[in-house]
């Protein structure tokens, strides 16, 4: 085959011309020789233009809505989002319910990653958590689907969550984010069944859950560590 204009020979008589992308089209155009006789013939595959047009994907799909309270903003994670988050995850209070040992940076990385993708692929997830009046990173709030290995089983339940800088603790960010994300969660999912699960020794949050309605409805381990599972029942509409 050979692709564009005075491209290489490296088929039997096929050629295929340059892939364009215009738009939100990618096009391809592939031509054939035959015989020796240098006929060019183009084929149509179906489309009369004799062009093969694959639509792309929007960006929309995976745009994360911004939501704001009066002293947060809750938006997509970005690049920049890493070192403030990366010294945040070294301090004990934030850790220390989630593993002995603070996260290595590739760790971090990883969980920046997975909160971006998350809503490219399930359509909702974790928003970063920005103070308004410094615009400084200071957690995240949000939504999960991680098909965690634990018995009984979460099932397609969305899983909440929430985590800040121990720097801004006792301020009230947590609920005030909590409250806009569920806000939201209502218009997005309707009536439905939400879960949580929170390190038994992890008091804060076990009555932060238990103020927006979730109950402990079961009790586990995960990665040997023992956890509480908590269900909010679908609420009315």
């Amino acid at each position: 085959m050979q692709t564009g204009p005075g491209a290489r020979r490296v088929g039997a008589g096929l050629r295929s011309g340059a892939g364009l992308i215009s738009g939100k089209t990618v096009e391809t155009e592939i031509v054939c020789a035959s015989g020796g006789m240098g006929k060019r013939l183009r084929l149509l595959l179906g489309f009369p233009n004799g062009v093969f047009a694959m639509p792309v994907p929007s960006a929309s799909l995976s745009a994360v809505p911004v939501l704001e309270t009066e002293r947060l903003r809750l938006r997509g994670f970005r690049a920049d989002d890493f070192d403030t988050w990366f010294a945040i995850s070294r301090h004990i209070d934030y850790h220390r319910y989630f593993t002995p040992e603070p996260m290595p940076a590739e760790e971090v990385w990883k969980l920046l990653l997975r909160s971006a993708g998350h809503w490219a692929v399930m359509g909702y997830g974790f928003w970063a958590v920005e103070e308004k009046a410094s615009g400084r990173f200071v957690g995240g709030i949000g939504f999960l689907n991680l098909k965690r290995d634990i018995d009984p089983p979460l099932g397609e339940a969305p899983e909440m969550g929430w985590v800040l800088d121990p720097a801004v603790h006792g301020r009230g960010y947590a609920s005030e984010g909590v409250t806009a994300a569920l806000e939201w969660a209502t218009g997005h999912f309707g009536p439905k069944r939400m879960v949580c699960i929170i390190h038994p020794d992890n008091v804060p949050s076990l009555k932060m859950a238990a103020r927006f309605g979730f109950h402990e409805y079961a009790r586990s381990t995960y990665h040997g560590a023992p956890i509480v599972l908590l269900e909010r029942p679908a609420q009315p509409a």
